[in-house]
């Protein structure tokens, strides 16, 4: 998607990013990339870059466990559709 473009999400799609992980209703760098236009290495960047903007409760690094069951349940959600 072009920065100029205007995509349209369904709310079911947005409800599909939203994971709980450690307590906590998340939503994950690649979808947040994909909900912004950006790739999720150039979405990480200005996250570092602008750090300051993003409290630490707002970020966090998955476990790989963590992160296996996140894209196990991305899975089953496109097995679904």
């Amino acid at each position: 998607m072009k920065s100029n473009e205007i995509a349209i999400i369904d709310e079911q799609s947005i409800k599909d990013m939203v994971h709980e992980i450690r307590g906590q209703r998340v939503m994950l760098d690649y979808d947040l990339a994909r909900l912004y236009g950006y790739e999720t290495k150039d979405f990480n960047r200005q996250v570092k870059n602008n750090i300051g903007r993003f409290p630490p409760e707002f970020r966090f690094k998955l476990s790989k466990e963590e992160a296996s069951n996140v894209l196990r349940s991305h899975f089953v959600i496109l097995e679904k559709n």
